[in-house]
């Protein structure tokens, strides 16, 4: 497909995007509600929707009252009913995806449900999200002249019954619209190979002759990823490779400690780096400015948020507060009601609010990792900076 029209079509599509982007922005609030009684109606006739008599629920305070917080020991049993076949528990639509994520107390490994519903109306939605924002704040891109380097996980099969488990970014590219494949590299058999060491080599191999545009990956793995390209091409810097690399796409893990490895490989002031915020329960903030650290929460893409103020978390006092509430530079524990089924579950991440007009986040750290002993507060990024 010609470049020009692949960047008329993209903006055609970015234009669009942003009327709706536009609406929450403006109406956070109502957005968010409205998207509340829209999940709890469409999950009326499943086996958690009569327990807790979803029909009945016309507004947030009675959603609040009536369901309890969950974690993902209180979900374990019904997941586990649901990797076995049975369906409408927790959400209407069949759950076939369940993305694998490290352990818990209880269990050694997590299984997220992902339906289709969370992989289109969010995961996808967010993928598209993250490239209109790059390409509306940097109009003289040439994105689209080459291919997206993306780094993902492998894949297993869970034999039983046919629902499929493996890491999300597995399950992400399996899934993914043919013209995406088109403009990324590796190839999906090369990307979903499982022996990390002849992956590594296939991608090495497939990329360094590719006109790479883009990476996509975690930061510590794609690190690893780059200086193999280096060592396998003998070049000094990854520009030497690919001269039309503009931007690199990461999260899962904090970029601070990889800031400087980075820069030294790939030494370009102009070069851009945009974080984004997921997690197997979901996709939630992109940055939506160049050379920001902060991220906007995104608001329609069939997640309801709530907040627990870390200041009375785990305490007697704990309180728990919609968006509409959340106030700047406080830490919170994040709570999400999906279109997968999780309902008012604790994801066990923390975020300080950086703007409540719009609602943008910087990731604080995991609620395990907070001590408040003596109302000191203490947090991984406190502990971060200290070091």
């Amino acid at each position: 497909m010609p470049i020009p029209l692949v960047n008329s079509i993209a903006s055609w599509f970015l234009k669009k995007r942003f009327h709706q982007i536009e609406l929450f922005l403006k109406y956070p609030n109502e957005v968010q509600n409205e998207l509340l009684l829209e999940l709890v109606t469409m999950a009326k006739d499943t086996e958690i929707g009569k327990k807790y008599d979803f029909e009945s629920i016309k507004n947030y305070s009675t959603f609040a009252e009536r369901i309890p917080v969950s974690t993902y020991e209180d979900y374990h049993q019904v997941i586990e009913r649901s990797r076995n076949g049975e369906h409408n528990i927790f959400w209407p639509s069949p759950i076939k995806w369940f993305a694998k994520s490290s352990g818990t107390t209880n269990a050694k490994s997590k299984f997220i449900p992902v339906s289709n519903e969370s992989l289109e109306d969010c995961h996808y939605a967010a993928s598209k999200d993250l490239l209109c924002m790059y390409l509306n704040n940097n109009e003289e891109s040439q994105l689209f002249t080459g291919k997206s380097l993306r780094l993902g996980g492998s894949k297993e099969l869970y034999k039983e019954n046919g629902t499929v488990f493996g890491d999300l970014s597995a399950i992400l590219i399996d899934n993914m619209p043919f013209w995406a494949e088109f403009s990324s590299t590796p190839s999906s058999k090369v990307s979903l190979m499982s022996d990390w060491e002849v992956k590594m080599q296939a991608i090495v191999d497939e990329t360094i002759n590719e006109n790479v545009t883009s990476l996509a990956g975690v930061p510590s793995w794609m690190l690893v990823l780059l200086n193999n390209i280096l060592e396998t091409t003998g070049k000094k810097n990854i520009f030497e490779i690919w001269p039309n690399l503009e931007v690199y796409f990461h999260g899962g893990v904090s970029f601070v400690p990889y800031r400087d490895q980075y820069k030294s490989i790939l030494p370009n002031k102009n070069f851009k780096y945009y974080e984004i915020y997921n997690a197997s329960e979901g996709f939630f903030a992109i940055q939506d400015q160049n050379n920001s650290s902060e991220l906007l929460l995104m608001l329609d893409y069939g997640i309801f948020y709530e907040f627990i103020p870390m200041d009375t978390y785990g305490t007697p006092k704990e309180k728990i507060i919609p968006l509409s509430e959340v106030e700047k530079d406080k830490n919170y524990a994040v709570i999400i009601t999906t279109n997968a089924g999780l309902w008012r579950y604790k994801i066990g991440d923390t975020v300080k609010f950086t703007s409540i007009n719009p609602y943008r986040v910087k990731v604080s750290g995991r609620t395990k990792h907070h001590i408040n002993v003596f109302g000191e507060e203490l947090i991984i990024e406190n502990a971060e900076d200290a070091l």
